[in-house]
């Protein structure tokens, strides 16, 4: 069995990076690797390995998770990869229905939506705290920059807002919205939506990190350094 999940594993990894290859640095196989590692160390931190099931559904959730992203969406039919994937080869059910809920509820987009709230199962926890750990920190830092220079979205506008209170709708168009404004509408918030205990304590270090950031940006924007 342990043989057969291995296999799964780098089959899916295979796929996740073809998927993926034409993306750009803020959402490339590196992120999605390093989702993973920080996916299964939190897991083994909240205590999951004592179900083999449970690491297969988190490793597997994460490394398909960014596979149809709707910002890199080139061909409709990359919505339905992840789920032909799970079912050529052969996943159990329950497995399969785990992975597919984690990838379909764990954006930012639907914690707007509402579905934050709705109570979630340990794999899930870990896997979407996973993933918003890459968004903060040094990396989130790193990755924010390249996904605005990528969009060739301005780099700071102190005339442009952050908005309060985004819809689901509002945060998916972006409409003329700076790459500094992003860390006011989202990446500053993440530590306050983290699930498991392992992944609010990392938070926190990489939450500061970016504060300090930020007002160091701010007082070069304004000459003061």
């Amino acid at each position: 069995m342990e043989e057969v999940a291995t296999a799964v594993v780098k089959r899916a990894e295979k796929l996740m990076r073809e998927a993926m290859k034409g993306n750009d640095a803020s959402h490339d196989a590196w992120h999605v690797l390093r989702v993973r590692d920080l996916a299964l160390s939190l897991a083994r931190e909240e205590g999951l390995p004592s179900s083999p099931d449970s690491m297969l559904v988190v490793e597997l959730a994460a490394l398909l998770h960014d596979i149809g992203d709707y910002k890199y969406m080139r061909d409709p039919s990359e919505e339905r990869l992840v789920e032909n994937f799970l079912e050529k080869e052969n996943v159990d059910q329950a497995i399969k229905n785990k992975i597919l809920s984690i990838i379909k509820g764990m954006g930012f987009k639907d914690e707007l939506r509402g579905l934050g709230s709705i109570e979630t199962f340990p794999e899930f926890g870990v896997v979407q705290d996973a993933d918003r750990l890459d968004a903060i920190g040094a990396i989130g830092i790193a990755r924010c920059f390249t996904f605005g220079g990528s969009r060739k979205r301005v780099l700071h506008d102190p005339s442009i807002q952050p908005r309060e209170g985004l819809s689901k709708e509002q945060y998916m168009k972006k409409e003329e919205q700076t790459t500094v404004n992003h860390f006011h509408e989202k990446l500053l918030k993440l530590k306050d939506l983290m699930k498991t205990e392992a992944g609010k304590r990392r938070a926190e270090k990489r939450h500061k990190f970016m504060m300090e950031y930020l007002e160091e940006f701010y007082r070069e924007w304004n000459g003061q350094d």
